[in-house]
């Protein structure tokens, strides 16, 4: 499957335990109620979100995981967990460039001669 959206926020490695490390991508999709998705990078994944940043638009390559938990009590829970395992620039969208702002500096118009200012204030 895949995910296609904007870079909302783009998380540190977190060294869950000695042997795990994970890195969490939120992608916002580009439709008319924007879903946030949290997307879990996993391992020797990880570095491969180095190259992007907030904002530009991707499409996330994902896999759908999901594991039964039973509480102490007996209570059967499910969990789901949304896997990247590959990420590319969006190629129906160009990437973001922020130019930067065009600066117009106003220039002082001078009064015509014929124009004369007889208030006395």
């Amino acid at each position: 499957m895949e995910i296609k959206g904007k870079i909302k926020i783009i998380g540190a490695d977190q060294q869950v335990s000695k042997s795990f490390v994970k890195r969490e991508l939120v992608v916002s999709t580009d439709e008319q109620y924007p879903q946030h998705i949290l997307i879990n990078f996993v391992q020797d994944k990880c570095d491969i979100l180095d190259k992007y940043k907030v904002g530009d638009f991707v499409e996330v390559g994902i896999n759908i995981r999901g594991r039964e938990w039973v509480s102490p009590a007996g209570e059967t829970k499910f969990f789901n967990d949304i896997q990247g395992w590959k990420i590319a620039y969006d190629k129906e969208r160009p990437k973001e460039t922020k130019a930067p702002p065009a600066v117009h500096e106003a220039k002082p118009i001078p009064p015509k001669e014929e124009e004369h200012d007889d208030l006395p204030f």
